[in-house]
């Protein structure tokens, strides 16, 4: 098929995400991809920003990951995780759990960020279930979060302001408090809590636990709260006797400036959900850690098992992908480049708030941040993106970039400058 009998098809048939069939966005057909770059049908390259929604930390074509799955792919491509395991998988979970919080103990594979999820809340409701408490079957979170599309990750997605509200009649009904107001870097004040502390007070013995996605709200507004706040809801979670789950999916392995977010705030989860740059951003996967006493409760109840198990669990292929990208982000001592990423998105988006059209700027980690006053017209965003040499994908009135770690100081200066020029449009 040549490019616009590609196109054609693609624009009939084809189904991309958060995207009308009868009036579909323009979509660019990519042919290769290489370091930090995509190299389009029309034989332009541009600088992807945004790490193929965050995955692509090491970037395109890495020699080491690419080698690693080749080699795994020689031996077997997938064997069943029920009642089997191998080498990957194994050496897999031992890197998780040296490099995770101390309380993270137990693995648990699965097939994607929003299943992690799933997992995540699954857990939690058996967990309680084998403690003999059957009251507990609901979740608390903060407004503003975004944990997946899958039906119980969207249940804890904000209700009002993300993307689900249409399907609230059908969804489990939770708890939701006011979002985290105090920004990263802020003042703190004990009242920002105040809001979740009610709702545990009231209703601690129909709660489960609260998720939260830890000092980075990512898809559902991309705000950075104060690392205080997550340390208050710890102590909330003790003292109602309601778990924690952590969703680092977006933020985990260096993204905020930290190898996970929670460490700003020092604390640890119950439960932990990892995924998108877990492997790279070459295969689909995530796991799901808990602690020693969520794994014991649950073994110990009826029926004595975890009731899950994904068909693709512990895939060996996405394992040698995963353990290739963790040997990446020892060896290239990524958070000392992610700080110097930090400093560069600050010095060349900052001078944006000056922008009458911008509402807010801010940076944290490889992330960057335009905040507009009012929505992005993104298929002429993303054409003014391109013609300057850059892929983004903007959404709602957010222009931000999540680069990959081994983008150059002149990569990162043409993604702020393209974003510059598609904040003035």
């Amino acid at each position: 098929m040549n490019s616009e009998e590609i196109l054609a098809y693609d624009r009939e048939h084809v189904w991309h995400p958060y995207a009308s069939m009868k009036n579909p966005l323009k979509v660019y057909e990519v042919r290769e991809a290489h370091g930090v770059f995509l190299k389009l049908a029309d034989g332009r390259e541009v600088i992807d920003g945004m790490s193929s929604w965050w995955a692509v930390v090491h970037g395109y074509n890495h020699l080491k990951i690419n080698a690693a799955i080749n080699a795994q792919v020689a031996k077997m491509s997938h064997v069943m995780f029920g009642g089997l395991t191998h080498e990957g998988a194994v050496r897999l979970a031992k890197r998780l759990v040296g490099m995770t919080p101390p309380k993270m103990q137990k693995v648990f594979f699965c097939d994607s960020g929003s299943v992690s999820v799933e997992v995540a809340m699954k857990m939690a409701l058996q967990y309680w279930h084998s403690k003999g408490d059957r009251k507990k079957t609901k979740f608390a979170t903060a407004r503003g979060g975004y944990h997946g599309d899958t039906w119980h990750a969207m249940s804890v997605c904000d209700p009002v302001g993300g993307m689900h509200g249409m399907f609230a009649g059908g969804l489990p009904i939770n708890y939701f408090a006011a979002r985290p107001e105090i920004p990263f870097g802020g003042e703190w004040e004990a009242s920002d809590i105040s809001p979740m502390r009610e709702i545990l007070a009231a209703h601690s013995d129909e709660i489960a636990a609260v998720i939260i996605e830890p000092v980075v709200q990512g898809a559902g507004g991309m705000r950075f709260y104060h690392p205080e706040y997550l340390k208050a809801l710890r102590a909330l979670c003790d003292e109602f006797s309601v778990l924690l789950i952590l969703d680092e999916i977006a933020t985990g392995f260096g993204r905020s400036g930290k190898m996970f977010a929670c460490e700003w705030a020092g604390v640890e989860p119950d439960i932990m959900c990892l995924g998108k740059a877990l492997t790279g951003g070459y295969l689909s996967f995530a796991a799901t850690l808990a602690s020693d006493e969520i794994a014991g409760a649950i073994s110990d109840g009826n029926p004595g098992l975890f009731m899950h198990g994904p068909t693709f669990m512990g895939n060996p292929l996405a394992c040698a992908a995963a353990n290739a990208s963790l040997d990446l982000i020892e060896e290239n001592n990524v958070l000392p480049r992610i700080a110097e990423i930090e400093k560069i998105l600050k010095n060349n988006l900052s001078p944006l708030k000056e922008n009458a059209k911008v509402a807010d700027v801010r940076v944290l980690g490889a992330i960057g941040v335009v905040e507009m006053k009012e929505s992005v017209d993104m298929e002429r965003a993303q054409e003014c993106l391109i013609l300057n040499g850059v892929w983004l994908r903007p959404f709602g009135r957010l222009l931000y970039t999540m680069p990959p770690y081994v983008s150059t100081d002149e990569q990162l200066n043409y993604i702020t400058a393209a974003m510059a020029a598609a904040a003035n449009l």
